[in-house]
């Protein structure tokens, strides 16, 4: 089986065992860091939404308009921090892009209009889009020399963070001002980029036989480039199912099924907790199954589990689909990623991380429209169809190699 399919386990150890190196371990604790804080800081900015609707005057037109900055920011820059990763290294555009998410998160609060509003969502977006393509490109490098497939820890402590940044922005809603709750995250993400960064610009990428035969700074090529979309392709099948989970998970619940909004509610929390779950165990699933049948498999149960949760009778049974759908799409996105970084460096991280954002800015709306010509139950099986067609581009990609250069 190819290199890229199924990464081999190093000796000592042997299957499951830790083979890193005793120096990758600080790296690897710093880059899980990064990737808990980066979940934390925009979970506390989400929850603060309605307030900052409230406090800038805005209709739900406005705000909408508003909070397309977040995404042409993040678009923008991923397309961008591919080369910059490339020129400075991905340990140092992670460190500044942390540092820029942690100041750029205390802007919205100051703000008193919709379009001031959107303008500091522009910064914040472009933070938020840098940190997840130079995090992921320095993961993609220091997966390859541990030789273990752990790319799927660091998604989970995004996910960790971001429940946590949930949780925590619930609790003092009542009691702080966004200004101070979010000014209290910048002062957080600084102190914990300091910490961690400090890791990261002592101690550059592990060089691999990887990082020096991808592509380089150029424009990708033929094939390779190919290989590349195809992956980014099923990173936007799996995001699109995790927007619209997020945004009409709990409406389908309380409005077809009739359930209480307290319930109702807890439809996402099953979604992601699932998630989370697979995301932890998504290492030794990897080492077990490798990088092929863990995308079929995920995308197969995720079918299954949207299509229950979609078309069930009963409020339970829908939960139990939530909870399958998260499990099945929970290693898709990380493994895709690794995949077109493994292919094209910083390069194919930017471009399959640009796709995978679009599928999720794109979820939300389709679903809409398309309850409004059929029903939700309806429109919500497409994140089911799109997960089987995760399921089977990963199928058909599963002897993918880069062509060798001349």
């Amino acid at each position: 089986m190819p290199l890229l399919n199924k990464l081999r386990t190093a000796v000592p150890g042997g299957p499951g065992g830790n083979t890193a190196p005793p120096s990758l371990s600080p790296l690897r604790t710093a880059l899980t860091v990064f990737f808990a804080l980066d979940g934390f800081i925009f979970a506390g900015w989400v929850v603060r939404i309605p307030a900052i609707k409230q406090q800038t005057g805005s209709s739900a037109s406005d705000l909408g308009l508003a909070l397309l900055g977040v995404s042409a920011g993040a678009v923008v820059t991923m397309t961008l921090t591919g080369r910059l990763c490339r020129r400075f290294g991905s340990h140092p555009v992670t460190v500044v892009s942390g540092a820029l998410l942690a100041l750029s998160i205390a802007l919205p609060p100051l703000t008193h209009s919709a379009l001031a509003l959107g303008l500091v969502l522009l910064v914040f977006g472009a933070a938020y889009g840098g940190i997840n393509v130079a995090m992921n490109s320095a993961a993609v490098d220091l997966v390859a020399a541990m030789r273990r497939p752990v790319m799927p820890s660091f998604h989970a402590a995004f996910s960790l963070g971001g429940m946590i940044g949930a949780g925590l922005g619930g609790l003092v809603a009542g009691g702080l001002s966004p200004t101070a709750h979010l000014l209290g995250l910048t002062g957080i993400g600084l102190l914990v980029t300091a910490a961690a960064g400090r890791v990261l610009l002592r101690r550059p990428a592990p060089v691999t036989e990887r990082t020096t035969a991808v592509p380089g700074p150029r424009r990708l090529q033929g094939r390779t480039r190919q290989l590349v979309v195809l992956f980014g392709v099923i990173a936007l099948c799996t995001a699109y199912g995790e927007g619209a989970m997020a945004d009409w998970g709990a409406l389908h619940l309380e409005q077809d099924l009739h359930a209480h909004p307290g319930v109702a509610a807890a439809g996402y929390s099953f979604f992601a907790l699932a998630m989370t779950a697979g995301r932890l165990s998504g290492t030794a699933l990897l080492e077990r199954l490798g990088q092929t049948r863990t995308l079929v498999a995920g995308g197969t149960t995720a079918a299954a589990g949207m299509v229950l949760g979609a078309l069930a009778p009963t409020v339970w049974l829908a939960l139990l689909g939530f909870a399958v759908t998260g499990l099945g799409l929970a290693n898709i996105f990380p493994v895709a990623v690794a995949r077109a970084g493994a292919l094209a460096g910083p390069g194919g991280v930017a471009a399959a991380s640009t796709l995978g954002y679009g599928g999720m800015l794109l979820g939300p709306p389709a679903i809409g429209f398309l309850a409004d010509w059929f029903s939700l139950p309806v429109a919500m099986t497409t994140v089911a169809a799109l997960a089987g067609g995760a399921a089977l581009i990963g199928y058909s990609a599963r002897n993918a190699s880069a062509p060798r250069a001349d």
